[in-house]
């Protein structure tokens, strides 16, 4: 008896390291998880590969450290600049384009702002000399930063804030600004689902990536009542990149893991999935495979 138990422990012992060697763990914007594109990517990657993927979703800033610390085996983010640097820094193996969708300025139909226009930054500078409400994510987030962007473009005085934020259970401190003298700012250190049901609730205007307002407000029963207030504009343009992480920073991640999803996603396969995924007959995601 104690000898078959032995040979079926020694059986055993490979089928356990083969599910082990099948699981990558990957950080990623909570875009691409609210707007529901990993619920139908992610099977169809492990269809083709035979590969789970563990998710943590949180904003980009987030996301990045995560690779820089060697908790990931990769990250799939919408923040150029930060991912170059990622790369550059040496954390990162490569950027690969995947795919894009865009920013959407949005706030009650009313528009107490006044703020509706095709110009972005004259959208961010009409609310900012407002009374109206304007919810940022405040977190560090690839939208967080785009926000930053657009306030520093409008030439209005700034406020530059230290900032705390806390993602999953981890403290983040990074310099936020927005203009000088918005008495109804709220900085809320929330993902964009909760940010767009909390500016809902305000009647306050916010940004937004398209793929996640298009879930809340056309996916869920309950809807979303705020519109989009500027679109369209090159300034709101949001590419999404996936990066492996650097073995060489950090030898146990699962650098072949990584690397066979990153080609996955840029993939004739990848990106037809990326494509086909609608709501409602509404595109979220366009590939991008350069």
């Amino acid at each position: 008896m104690k000898k078959l138990l032995i040979v079926l422990a020694v059986l055993l012992l490979p089928v356990t390291g083969m599910a082990q060697d099948k699981v990558l763990k990957m950080s990623t914007t909570t875009s691409t998880q609210s707007s529901g594109l990993l619920d139908v990517l992610l099977p169809e990657f492990k269809k083709d590969t035979g590969i789970d993927v563990k998710v943590v979703a949180k904003g980009t800033g987030a996301a990045i450290k995560d690779g820089v610390d060697g908790n990931v085996d990769v990250i799939f983010v919408h923040d150029p600049a930060r991912e170059e640097k990622f790369v550059a820094d040496g954390f990162g193996t490569k950027r690969y384009y995947v795919m894009y969708n865009d920013f959407l300025i949005i706030g009650p139909a009313n528009d107490p702002a006044g703020a509706k226009t095709g110009d972005a930054v004259e959208s961010m500078k009409k609310i900012a000399q407002s009374e109206a409400v304007f919810v940022s994510r405040g977190d560090n987030s690839g939208t967080h930063a785009k926000e930053q962007e657009l306030w520093k473009a409008t030439g209005l005085p700034l406020k530059e804030e230290d900032t705390v934020f806390m993602a999953k259970d981890k403290e983040m401190k990074f310099k936020a600004v927005h203009p000088e003298g918005m008495k109804m700012y709220m900085s809320i250190g929330q993902g964009m689902g909760k940010t767009l049901t909390f500016a809902e609730e305000k009647q306050g205007y916010t940004i937004t990536d398209r793929g996640t307002y298009i879930q809340y407000k056309y996916g869920r029963p309950e809807g979303l009542q705020l519109e989009p207030i500027s679109e369209g504009a090159e300034t709101l343009f949001n590419p999404y990149g996936v990066i492996p992480v650097n073995p060489a920073k950090h030898p146990h991640v699962r650098i072949d893991l990584a690397e066979t999803f990153a080609k996955w996603l840029v993939s004739e396969r990848g990106q037809k999935v990326i494509g086909d995924y609608k709501l409602l007959d509404k595109q979220l995601f366009f590939p991008d495979a350069k």
